[in-house]
């Protein structure tokens, strides 16, 4: 479809909300070969899209108003469905706060242009010598959602899932659920669990960690449990689809039998534990036995699962696969 580079129509999108200060700076250190630029305005209380409108002369730029604000989520959707109503080839997405290096944009779009990829998200893992400036909560909060960002998303070979420098690839974006994408804080990680479910190739870019003064919305304490509810339902979802709906395979087989054993053994010899515990006699070698070797097996069943799970990270990038058929 096109054969180098410069060929390819490659829009970013800018959600705004209260980054008045700093969108002047991210515009302009937006690459010329970028084709187009859609600042969305999330019903910002700084006016963040007509201060854009009177003070940036860039042609590229477009501003997009959201008439209520529905978090940076829903800001991105409104970017991409209009870059894709205008053609656009390749979708970035970079925040209006300036931590995010717009010089960074063409080492997010190669691995998409040489059709290793569908969507690329940045990683601030990569040098373990400059995130030393991240603070400590950060990195210990990172590695807990990366873990549970890999069961419930699928993409085992992801780190820093919260990380909203991306892009990605217009024939992925348009087959995207844009009314079931989470619009807040989730909005990354759910991301992640739809492209799974297109099959879509993903992969990390790495970039350096970067904190200014800008202090950050978001507070942990609020949204733990949101994220720990959405995380087990996309998992939930995602098993469910990959291992029973769209195919059965031995590891369908592994989990189901897997869980059951490992239940049963929970089970009977937490209630054997209990009488033995209640009556004062020792459960018998062969009461232990019927506990035990249930939950080994089934263990090793899960641990079996697992393991299949992690081979089954999609490698083919699908909108290679689409232009190799036209």
């Amino acid at each position: 479809m096109f054969e180098n580079k410069d060929e390819w129509r490659v829009a970013v999108v800018i959600p705004a909300y209260r980054v008045t200060q700093h969108i002047s700076e991210v515009i302009h250190g937006i690459p010329e070969s970028v084709w187009g630029i859609y600042v969305v305005d999330d019903a910002c209380p700084d006016e963040t899209g007509k201060y854009v409108e009177t003070f940036i002369t860039d042609p590229r730029v477009r501003v997009l108003y959201q008439p209520v604000n529905q978090g940076v989520g829903g800001a991105v959707m409104a970017g991409y469905q209009a870059a894709l109503a205008d053609k656009a080839d390749i979708i970035v997405k970079v925040d209006g706060d300036g931590q995010m290096d717009p010089a960074l944009i063409p080492d997010f779009i190669a691995p998409i242009i040489s059709g290793e990829a569908d969507y690329t998200k940045g990683n601030r893992f990569y040098d373990l010598e400059k995130i030393r400036s991240m603070p400590r909560v950060r990195i210990f909060g990172n590695a807990v959602l990366s873990l549970l960002t890999k069961l419930s998303s699928g993409y085992w070979n992801l780190f820093d899932p919260t990380n909203g420098y991306t892009a990605i690839h217009a024939d992925a974006c348009k087959h995207l659920p844009f009314h079931k994408i989470s619009k807040r804080y989730f909005f990354e990680t759910d991301m992640l669990f739809r492209l799974n479910t297109l099959r879509a190739m993903v992969v990390d870019v790495p970039m350096d960690a970067k904190y200014g003064e800008e202090t950050s919305h978001l507070k942990i304490s609020k949204i733990m449990g949101e994220f720990l509810y959405k995380h087990t339902k996309n998992f939930c979802k995602r098993i469910f689809y990959n291992y029973f709906l769209r195919d059965l395979s031995l590891a369908s087989i592994q989990l189901v039998l897997g869980f059951l054993l490992t239940f049963f053994g929970v089970v009977f010899g937490g209630y054997q534990w209990l009488i033995s515990a209640d009556v004062g006699i020792p459960a018998s070698a062969g009461t232990v036995m019927v506990a035990a070797m249930p939950l080994l097996i089934g263990l090793q069943l899960i641990l079996s699962f697992i393991g299949y799970d992690i081979a089954s990270v999609p490698r083919r990038p699908i909108h290679r696969l689409k232009r190799r058929r036209t």
